[in-house]
């Protein structure tokens, strides 16, 4: 059983808060990460700092930049992420646009030496996105489609988040998979995003739903049953804090313009296994149930957003890159799983039973 250790290069922290990009990759490359999963916020990060600023000119010597980067550390892109409000849109010409998008990523990702574009389920507002399945299916069977005709072909990998308008559960992904029925069309199995709504309930009291507990067991039960492993192309691994007082108005995360979900999830994710920093979700379960139930092989992303992330104290990238790789050795032993390191291949990590 081979697993690998990657990062989302957001979750060394954001941009915006004036961490450079060399920086953040240094620490990944010093805590042992092998790959990350590229957002594409920090590619236009790099792309601004160029004469002539954000152009796509620019993006392009930002990617070409990036792969260097990586390839100097023997970091391996995973993907390119997020390709975001794509599925069921109502307004056609807004969904035109995104197809024009994804024609220019493909030029990206080429640049880049990634096979692999993410898309996360759509959170805009509900009149903006199709109740009807198939409409979704359908868009998601065109960019399929149009992967497949790339040389060489571009895999998506679908993410079902837990605050997603239409879609938002793993069952969710699974069934929008299994209807595209595309070779190069996976998902993305998340922890945070399975636990967060099945589980947790940030805007109650408890932080938690009714009949959580069977709701997770049920849960699992179902995923090692019907989940194909080999259409699962990456694994996220990341918990969240239990709040002190439910996410409501008035509270200092509460945001008009997101479900309390949404801001939790942008302000609260922690590392797997950060008891002491208030981690209570039943990551450890769903991961077993991953790992051992499915029989998972592949990249394993500690994935993180949290409002330490935006702070602009120099050390953060170091802090979470040093957490990140204290959850994913944790990680690897309350699974009982051995990290064999192979020096003829370095920046694999290999994990078996």
């Amino acid at each position: 059983m081979q697993c690998r250790l990657a990062i989302t290069s957001m979750s060394l922290g954001r941009s915006h808060a004036g961490h450079s990009f060399v920086h953040k990759l240094d620490m990944a490359h010093m805590y042992g990460y092998q790959g990350i999963e590229l957002f594409y916020e920090d590619l236009v990060g790099i792309a601004e700092e160029l004469p002539g600023g954000d152009t796509r000119e620019n993006q392009f010597e930002a990617a070409s930049i990036i792969r260097r980067l990586c390839h100097d550390r023997q970091i391996t892109i995973i993907c390119l992420q997020p390709f975001a409000h794509y599925e069921g849109l109502v307004d056609r010409q807004e969904h035109q646009k995104r197809i024009e998008k994804l024609e220019f990523w493909f030029q990206l990702a080429r640049v880049l030496g990634t096979d692999m574009v993410q898309i996360p389920s759509s959170f805009g507002p509900a009149s903006e996105i199709s109740e009807d399945m198939s409409l979704a299916v359908t868009d998601l069977q065109k960019v399929a489609d149009m992967g497949l005709r790339q040389n060489p072909p571009i895999r998506f990998v679908y993410e079902t988040l837990c605050f997603g308008t239409r879609y938002n559960t793993w069952e969710h992904s699974w069934d929008m998979v299994c209807a595209v029925n595309r070779p190069n069309f996976g998902l993305c199995l998340d922890t945070f995003n399975i636990a967060g709504r099945i589980y947790a309930d940030p805007a109650s009291p408890s932080g938690r739903t009714p009949n959580c507990d069977e709701a997770v067991r049920d849960c699992i039960t179902r995923l090692v049953t019907t989940v194909d492993v080999d259409k699962v192309f990456y694994v996220q691994v990341v918990d969240a804090e239990r709040l002190a007082a439910p996410l409501v108005k008035g509270h200092q995360f509460y945001s008009a313009e997101q479900t309390p979900r949404m801001s939790w999830s942008r302000n609260c994710r922690l590392f797997y296994g950060e008891k002491d920093r208030g981690a209570y979700l039943p990551i450890a379960e769903i991961s077993r149930a991953i790992f051992h139930g499915l029989g998972f092989e592949g990249w394993v992303s500690m994935e993180l957003f949290h409002r330490r992330m935006a702070d602009t104290d120099a050390v953060v990238p170091k802090e979470l890159a040093s957490r990140g790789a204290a959850a994913f050795a944790k990680l690897v032993r309350d699974m009982k799983l051995r990290i064999d390191e192979a020096p003829s291949d370095i920046g694999r990590m290999t994990a078996s039973l």
